[in-house]
């Protein structure tokens, strides 16, 4: 009996770790796929990837619940990108590289975090003739997610993406001679039309000024091993 009941505990502990390690993968593919549906502007995919009261968080405000998350990105990006349109677009070019990513999931598996890096490199192609006004032809843009996701109705979602811009520099003058171009929000919604719904209580600093993004997880050394 002791022989069994130590074999159905190992089988129990196996099993909610290959869960816990598939919550992972649904996390890892889930923020892919964003990423992935904002290189094609398919902004209509991205908006359904959230929570029912998901929100952003973007140039130090706040875009609250489906609404405005649809504000952000059909209202602000799909008209100034694509014209309004779906995408892809001929000649613009929004490719977003998501990588070193660490993704913790929470003790009841109902909720996770996770941290991802992201390059960017973005322009348009000098034929485009609809070509976004104040839009550098050719750009790089480098940041920092560190998000919340929840599982609703056994679907894992964005309850809050979190995306911190650390430098952009349009390709040819390069980030040690630019600051910059995409500043921190100031006017909230409805004042302005594209703003968040609130502002954040410390204004964010933008490049080359420096910020620490704080860590989600723990150290894998001082704090013991990761999960």
């Amino acid at each position: 009996m002791a022989d069994e009941a130590a074999l159905r505990a190992e089988i129990e502990a196996l099993a909610a770790r290959v869960g816990r390690l598939e919550d992972v993968n649904a996390i890892r593919r889930l923020h892919y796929a964003y990423g992935y549906y904002i290189d094609m502007c398919m902004y209509d995919e991205v908006v359904e990837l959230f929570a029912e009261d998901g929100e952003v968080i973007f140039l130090s405000g706040i875009y609250r619940g489906k609404a405005g998350a649809a504000r952000l990105y059909k209202t602000w990006f799909q008209n100034f990108f694509t014209g309004g349109r779906p995408g892809p677009v001929d000649g613009f070019l929004l490719d977003h590289f998501q990588m070193q990513d660490i993704v913790t999931i929470a003790d009841d598996r109902a909720s996770a975090k996770g941290r991802f890096r992201a390059l960017l490199a973005g322009g348009n192609h000098e034929s485009r003739p609809d070509k976004p006004e104040g839009l550098p032809l050719q750009f790089w843009e480098a940041g920092l997610y560190e998000n919340d996701y929840v599982r609703e109705d056994g679907v894992w979602k964005i309850r809050r993406l979190d995306y911190r811009v650390q430098w952009q520099a349009d390709y040819e003058a390069g980030w040690a001679r630019q600051e910059a171009h995409l500043r921190p929000a100031s006017i909230t919604y409805p004042e302005n039309p594209l703003g968040p719904d609130e502002l954040l209580d410390e204004v964010r600093p933008m490049w080359p000024q420096r910020a620490h993004v704080e860590f989600h997880y723990a150290h894998p050394v001082i704090q013991g091993a990761l999960r």
